[in-house]
């Protein structure tokens, strides 16, 4: 196997478990909060997407899903247009407030998105320096692997906060 075809069935997996934590979920369970004062569904999902977004987008020399493709009216969040959600109060992620079809549409065109950056590599590109701001200079490789883990953290919150609001 490839280190893109590895890294593709990776990305593969997050999108699965995103359809499959937002299935049959309603808007009353998306922005339910765990505990009273955890990261909602709604937050999570739309977190880890514009995670991805971001984190591909500035390695792939690309524009954001989020802005290039209009997700950032549609959401319409009292937020930065650039804001990923990184150190969020308490009322920031109170006010993502998106249907469930929205926030699988804007995952779905970042995926659509991160597919089509990795389909073409080779081997040779993962060593590729794509932030010189760390000690050592982080590599195409490293980063992808961070996006994935911090993604699939994400999702695994938004299936055990679904979890606890049963249907």
């Amino acid at each position: 196997m490839k280190s893109n075809e590895l890294l593709l069935d990776a990305f593969g997996r997050i999108h699965e478990t995103v359809a499959a934590a937002l299935e049959g979920v309603d808007d009353e369970t998306l922005v339910r909060r765990p505990a009273g004062n955890g990261n909602s569904m709604a937050w999570l999902i739309w977190h880890l997407s514009r995670v991805e977004d971001a984190q591909l987008a500035s390695a792939a020399g690309l524009e954001q899903v989020w802005t290039s493709q209009g997700f950032a009216g549609r959401f319409d969040l009292p937020l930065p247009k650039r804001d990923t959600g990184y150190g969020h109060s308490s009322s920031q992620v109170d006010a993502v407030r998106v249907s469930r079809q929205l926030l699988f549409d804007y995952y779905d065109a970042v995926h659509r998105q991160t597919v089509g950056f990795l389909t073409p590599l080779g081997d040779e590109d993962f060593d590729r320096i794509v932030d010189t701001r760390w000690d050592p200079p982080v590599t195409l490789g490293v980063r992808l692997v961070s996006t994935i883990a911090d993604c699939l953290q994400h999702v695994g919150q938004a299936a055990y906060a679904k979890g606890l609001n049963p249907a």
